[in-house]
């Protein structure tokens, strides 16, 4: 916290007086030229988002978020304060931040009028330069540009006509700071045209004052394309006054993916001490979101956030907590069965067509897993073909003979050297892995065993059945016969 001084202090120290465009683009060009890191943390927007943003910084102008939910479009706002200075002088006392050397509200211009160069000015920080609104269909003017205050005239004796008893909204309070209005297809047109002065001529209108109020404001809009059909849209006039619209997406890649899942997922250092997470259970926890997005029963227009897999990874750690504390085991592995504790994070995080309604939610989340593990499944394996012909022996002969005479129950609450030892007793299973898999971890290896005996079961190879506490694989006579 830096001390109060006055204007002559200011003014002997060599500040120089920037609009807030000037101040993030300066900051910005030192972090160029330095080679620094400008915005942190956003995986995938190296080459398309980031670069489209800096051009928006340098042109001064006011930017719109466009994209669907979960593709970071208010992290990139928030992130836009750490082009900011670290402190901005202000009047000490002004509502809506007035700078000394030009000052906007009557307090302050009075105040300097009266005090000249022993006007008391305190210092902002960058972190109280950020505001937020989230724009709902009952945000008002008022809420935004401001109002008449009855109590504040009452108090100080003035008529409604003195300027003196208005009530700044959020927007003259964002004075030489950031401000973000989230959803803003959401907001009424009739609020949206109370912007438009304040965009482009720096006009504030309130119950009948006209003020003269150049506003020093960088506005930072997000919208969802599927809001513009199903709840408003954006008026002509005040797109037309927001100089660059930067269109957001998801991670391209399922590396991509990985590094913003567990950058964002809350997973306790305790947690990661105790519980292995194999690499391509990281995968395939992407693969889910990826199989969502093209999936026929999902809602392409509303998208799959990015917090559907941030979601699925808490709560995979949180089934492998589980079992540490019912075990009592000190350590354990995340596994495949675990991945039937993101269905909740599924049917939480994606919309469904009129046929994904009529199949259910439960359904479509277990049928994006099966179809996850079998793409992940088939860039490791060779195929499982429809139709073995006799006589010719496949990779998953051995190991689909096994299970005429066997069966595996696999328990989630087992340890670590119960539940692996288990897998270990297939030897055909292990086998396929140790040809297929040998320049994996052992961890991987592992997850392997669990992904072919998946894959085999969605190919109807072998047969699998479920309860709360178990998974239990059979040839598929035997696991229909008992079944039945």
């Amino acid at each position: 916290m830096k001390k109060d001084i006055t204007f002559k202090e200011l003014k002997d120290s060599g500040y120089i007086d920037k609009t807030i465009h000037e101040e993030i683009q300066a900051n910005l060009i030192a972090r160029i030229r330095a080679k620094e890191p400008v915005f942190e943390g956003l995986w995938g927007y190296e080459d398309t988002v980031i670069p489209q943003l800096k051009k928006a910084i340098l042109a001064g102008h006011h930017i719109n978020l466009l994209g669907l939910r979960g593709q970071a479009k208010t992290r990139i706002a928030r992130s836009m304060v750490s082009l900011l200075d670290e402190y901005m002088p202000i009047v000490k006392g002004s509502e809506i931040n007035d700078s000394p050397f030009h000052p906007i509200s009557k307090y302050a211009k009075d105040l300097i009028a009266e005090l000249g160069d022993e006007t008391p000015i305190s210092w902002v920080h960058r972190s109280d330069r950020f505001f937020e609104k989230l724009a709902t269909p009952d945000v008002n003017v008022a809420d935004l540009i401001g109002d008449i205050d009855p109590i504040k005239a009452a108090t100080l004796k003035l008529p409604y006509s003195d300027e003196r008893v208005l009530h700044y909204g959020m927007i003259p309070r964002a004075n030489r700071s950031i401000f973000v209005l989230n959803e803003l297809p959401d907001l009424q047109a009739r609020i949206q045209v109370s912007l438009f002065n304040i965009l482009q001529e720096g006009d504030v209108q309130i119950r009948g004052f006209q003020l003269r109020m150049p506003l020093d404001i960088q506005f930072i809009f997000t919208a969802n394309p599927e809001d513009y059909t199903n709840r408003g849209s954006i008026v002509t006039p005040l797109k037309d006054r927001i100089g660059s619209q930067i269109f957001t997406h998801y991670p391209q890649t399922i590396a991509l993916a990985r590094q913003i899942t567990e950058q964002e997922a809350a997973v306790s250092a305790e947690d990661k001490l105790q519980i292995q997470i194999p690499g391509l259970s990281r995968d395939l926890l992407e693969e889910v979101a990826f199989a969502a997005r093209s999936s026929e029963y999902v809602d392409a227009k509303s998208g799959v956030s990015a917090r559907l897999t941030i979601s699925a990874m808490e709560n995979l750690v949180a089934a492998a907590k589980l079992r540490l504390i019912e075990s009592g085991a000190p350590k354990t592995t995340v596994r495949l069965l675990d991945f039937m504790s993101i269905i909740p994070s599924i049917t939480g995080k994606i919309e469904l067509v009129y046929e994904g309604e009529q199949e259910g939610a439960d359904y479509v989340a277990k049928m994006l897993i099966d179809k996850a593990v079998m793409t992940q499944f088939e860039s490791l394996f060779p195929r499982i073909a429809k139709l073995e012909k006799e006589g010719i022996k496949t990779p998953y002969t051995d190991l689909i003979k096994w299970f005429n005479k066997n069966h595996l129950q696999l328990n989630y609450n087992d340890t670590d050297k119960e539940f692996y030892a288990k897998l270990d007793k297939v030897t055909p299973l292990t086998t396929v892995v140790e040809e297929n898999a040998a320049e994996l971890s052992p961890e991987d290896q592992n997850f392997c065993k669990e992904l072919v005996l998946w894959a085999l079961t969605i190919s109807n190879k072998i047969d699998k059945s479920e309860n709360q506490s178990a998974f239990t694989f059979d040839s598929i006579g035997i696991g229909q016969f008992l079944r039945n």
